[in-house]
């Protein structure tokens, strides 16, 4: 069987044994399509991709010749190589079914993990975020990672697996395993500091341990990386949180993972392959979110260039994961308001979201 890898370096494999992918340019071509299963890919984007925004004159060549050497491998596997890799205007299609791909696999775990935690059946829920996160074989895309494309998608499926370790923690935390919740998350908050899910499961796992000071320190330590890094408190739930701990009540875990997974569920179902996302701004053009992201800024190398004093020269990208579409800021000067709201890193997006960049205000839009 032919399966296809991103969470940890490309990855093509025919029947399990591992296949050669070729140099860097090859390899970022399959990417995109990989990313972009079952939906053409022009050959513009390919060439984006591989040259990473900078391709050359004869793009619709060199593409061919990257193709031609990709249908190549697949033959060598005794696969039909154009039903694998289609022409399909303006340029290529990879069709692939969900459980050939390891992306798809965690996704459907992923939604199966929030649909048990929504139906309160907690230890079902965490062994199918266990194995959803089990897909994962390294850093997505390592070896890709400089290109924009690679960086951007990668970033969108940290947050994605980030969200699955919380759901999980949320899941193990109904389950009264206090103790792994602790063991698995004191890590993370030191490597994402700014995550305050992440941070609300540690704490109340240290709460439910018995260990109130602890869980208070913590606390304290997000409210001070906070008000550091962003200038801003901590949300009304963390807030919430802190005051319950404060005065010694029972936490809710239970009541709190089923409904955050049925959140979640919406988010999910509202989310298809066949669903495309778009901004629209006040004027009405529309801008659609092509080749897996948008990248949006001030430079002539972004997807969607904004003159205006007030905007990076990266601002924002807004990444298609496959399961949802994330806005993420890119250390800009003067942030992204999402809702009215500055966001500190990233945020999913939901149909209807206003999003102000600069002085440029859109509405985030789905179609399909």
């Amino acid at each position: 069987m032919l399966e296809f890898g991103v969470l940890g370096p490309l990855e093509m494999t025919v029947d399990g044994t591992p296949q050669s992918l070729g140099g860097s340019k090859q390899r970022a071509v399959l990417a995109m399509l990989v990313i972009n299963r079952n939906h053409a890919v022009s050959a513009d984007a390919l060439a984006a991709a591989a040259w990473d925004d900078r391709p050359p004159a004869e793009t619709r060549g060199n593409i061919q010749v990257l193709i031609s050497h990709l249908r190549k491998l697949l033959k060598a596997a005794d696969i039909d190589a154009r039903e694998i890799i289609a022409t399909a205007p303006p340029g290529y299609r990879l069709r692939a079914a969900d459980h050939q791909c390891d992306v798809d696999r965690f996704h459907a775990r992923k939604r199966c993990g929030f649909d048990a935690a929504a139906g309160r059946r907690f230890a079902e829920a965490s062994t199918q975020f266990s194995q959803a996160l089990q897909e994962w074989r390294g850093e997505v895309l390592d070896d890709l990672r400089g290109l924009r494309f690679a960086d951007a998608f990668a970033t969108a499926l940290h947050e994605e697996r980030i969200v699955t370790i919380t759901a999980r923690a949320e899941s193990e935390l109904a389950c009264g395993r206090t103790e792994a919740v602790v063991s698995d998350l004191t890590p993370l908050v030191e490597s994402n500091p700014l995550r305050e899910p992440l941070w609300a499961q540690l704490i109340a796992a240290l709460y439910l341990e018995g260990r109130q000071s602890d869980a208070l320190e913590h606390c304290r330590r997000l409210r001070s990386t906070l008000a550091d890094e962003l200038g801003i408190d901590p949300s009304p739930p963390l807030q919430e949180l802190e005051a319950r701990i404060l005065r010694q009540e029972p936490l809710q875990v239970q009541h709190q993972a089923a409904t955050t997974a049925a959140v979640a569920m919406t988010i999910v179902d509202a989310h298809t392959r066949a669903d495309r996302g778009h901004l629209r701004d006040e004027k009405g053009e529309i801008f659609s979110i092509d080749g897996g992201a948008l990248r949006i800024g001030r430079m002539d190398d972004n997807d969607l260039v904004l003159e205006d004093e007030r905007v990076s020269r990266h601002h924002a990208v807004i990444v298609d994961t496959g399961a949802s579409y994330l806005i993420r800021d890119l250390k800009s000067s003067n942030g992204i308001y999402v809702a009215g709201t500055r966001i500190a890193n990233s945020v999913p997006l939901s149909h209807g979201d206003s999003i102000r960049i600069g002085g440029t205000e859109f509405t985030f839009e789905r179609s399909g």
